[in-house]
């Protein structure tokens, strides 16, 4: 299967039916905690990850207009953003096109919501951003990615890379 690109997608918040006036989001950036490490016995220095530990994380959905669909981005409450895509993917064996699902799932807080600006027969071009305090990434029905900041979970293909920070802690 070769990947081609993003067929489709669509986007909902807090389980209520899908937002049509989103043009594109802008995924999180996955970037490790890391600290200089250097001093006797090493030659130069390095940066090393604290594993597990995610830098801020941020998603941005853009608008094309403002609609009553976006109430729930003002409202100084948790919000959960469910992004669903339609991959196009070619099969090279049998010679076809083929989509495959994707999902990126977000819990989170509202940080902006930047109203645009407003110009005769042109959309707003409006966003809102949210920090990540969870996120699960799926690719054809397998999750390949689950974090969670507040629960101490960082899972890469089943695998619970935090298991033994919680255990050492006491969690």
């Amino acid at each position: 299967m070769f990947p081609e690109k993003i067929n489709d997608f669509r986007v909902f918040a807090n389980d209520k039916p899908d937002l049509l006036g989103i043009t594109d989001a802008e995924l999180p950036e996955l970037k490790f905690m890391t600290e200089t490490v250097n001093g006797a016995g090493i030659l130069g220095e390095y940066e090393a990850p604290n594993d597990g530990h995610l830098e801020s994380m941020k998603l941005k959905l853009n608008w094309r207009v403002i609609t009553n669909e976006l109430i729930d981005f003002y409202k100084p409450e948790s919000i959960k953003i469910d992004l669903r895509m339609a991959n196009q993917v070619y099969d090279s064996k049998n010679r076809k096109r083929e989509t495959t699902p994707s999902r990126v799932l977000i819990h989170g807080s509202v940080l902006g919501n930047p109203l645009g600006k407003v110009a005769k027969g042109s959309p707003y071009e409006a966003s809102t951003e949210v920090e990540v305090y969870y996120l699960k990434l799926e690719y054809n029905g397998k999750t390949m990615l689950e974090y969670d900041r507040h629960n101490y979970i960082y899972k890469v293909d089943g695998i619970d890379y935090s298991a033994k920070i919680r255990e050492a802690l006491g969690l």
